[in-house]
């Protein structure tokens, strides 16, 4: 059992405060991004102000819980310099306070925070993203329905069902109506479609043609079938990893495999959302160095700097490796892992010169 002493609760308020300041900076910052690169779809359909503003705000959640290491950094910096330059730090060191039970009471704080962001995670976001993406697809797609059927598309006068759409925009279970006076004329299924470039190549084909007096079945290994719904298109509706719950990946992945489908993306996904506390932690550890220094030497804001800048390497990094080991085949543990591994080493170094 944790044990919250009254110092803990001192320091823990100072980097929840800190935290969130970063958080309402950051928050401010993205939402200003997502709504300028959306701004390119207004007017387009549907997409309205409303369906604008409600995109702008679903979109948030996941960009948060991305970055959380990094708001957790630069949270701790902040807090924990205001109470260094109001000199409670020096108080709590000449109290005979070790360093350690200081970064200590700062963790006690951070590891709260961050069992709430991972619940955040699991099922906010999830529902977030989904909203926001179907949301925006919903309004540049006339005639678009999203059913536990699967996904319906108009394609000029054909009607196009879709079961599933796999990562390399391949699309499983696919039946196209076509109507001729309101009345269904041609109904085709193909089992997979997949695009060449040009057209669409479908196969293990069956057509029913229906008239008034009989309907006849046609079966065909393959077909081409050319559409305007091309891979650009149908690409809005594939699962965006990052947007998926730790048990949805697991699901998934295990799908895609049955599939033979490439499961990288998904499987670095899943790894880098169970690794995120450790991350979040990794970087509380880090920011204590500079808060530590900054009480001998002074210069806050260089300090501060110093750390931002090294949390905004670690989000480079942390994608870079992730990036590199997908295209070299590097076990998804490891690209996940290697980035967390270098800023402890560098936290506990920094630490010591700092001790």
């Amino acid at each position: 059992m944790m044990i919250v002493t009254t110092l803990d609760r001192h320091i823990g308020r100072s980097v929840m405060l800190g935290v969130l300041i970063a958080t309402s900076v950051l928050l401010a910052l993205l939402v200003f991004i997502v709504l300028v690169d959306a701004l390119g779809d207004y007017g387009k359909g549907t997409f309205g102000l409303y369906e604008l503003i409600k995109y702008v705000i679903l979109s948030q959640p996941r960009k948060i819980y991305e970055l959380f290491p990094v708001v957790m950094l630069v949270g701790t910096l902040m807090g924990m310099s205001s109470l260094a330059l109001n000199y409670e730090l020096v108080a709590m060191r000449a109290a005979g306070v070790s360093v350690t039970r200081i970064i200590g009471s700062a963790m006690k704080a951070g590891l709260m925070l961050v069992i709430a962001v991972v619940m955040f995670g699991e099922w906010v976001v999830p529902a977030s993203e989904t909203e926001a993406q179907l949301g925006r697809a919903r309004a540049l797609s006339m005639g678009l329905q999203q059913k536990s059927s699967g996904l319906w598309l108009r394609d000029g006068g054909a009607f196009v069902n879709i079961g599933e759409i796999l990562p390399d925009l391949s699309m499983l279970r696919v039946n196209i109506y076509h109507f001729e006076d309101s009345q269904l004329r041609t109904q085709t299924f193909a089992r997979r479609a997949t695009f060449d470039g040009e057209t669409w190549r479908l196969e293990d084909v069956s057509r029913s043609r229906i008239s008034t007096s009989r309907v006849r079945v046609q079966r065909l290994k393959t077909e081409n079938w050319r559409s305007t719904l091309t891979p650009d298109v149908i690409g809005v509706f594939t699962i965006k990893p990052q947007g998926l719950s730790m048990l949805h990946l697991s699901r998934y992945i295990t799908h895609l495999r049955r599939n033979n489908q490439d499961t990288g993306r998904y499987e670095l996904a899943w790894w880098q959302k169970l690794l995120m506390p450790f991350a979040t932690l990794v970087m509380m550890l880090l920011a204590a160095p500079f808060v530590f220094r900054q009480i001998r030497s002074g210069g806050l804001s260089q300090q501060a700097f110093i750390g931002i800048m090294l949390g905004l390497v670690f989000v480079v990094l942390n994608r870079s490796f992730g990036y590199v080991g997908l295209i070299y085949g590097l076990p998804a543990a490891i690209s996940a892992s290697l980035p967390i591994a270098l800023f402890l080493v560098l936290a506990i170094y920094l630490l010591r010169r700092s001790g």
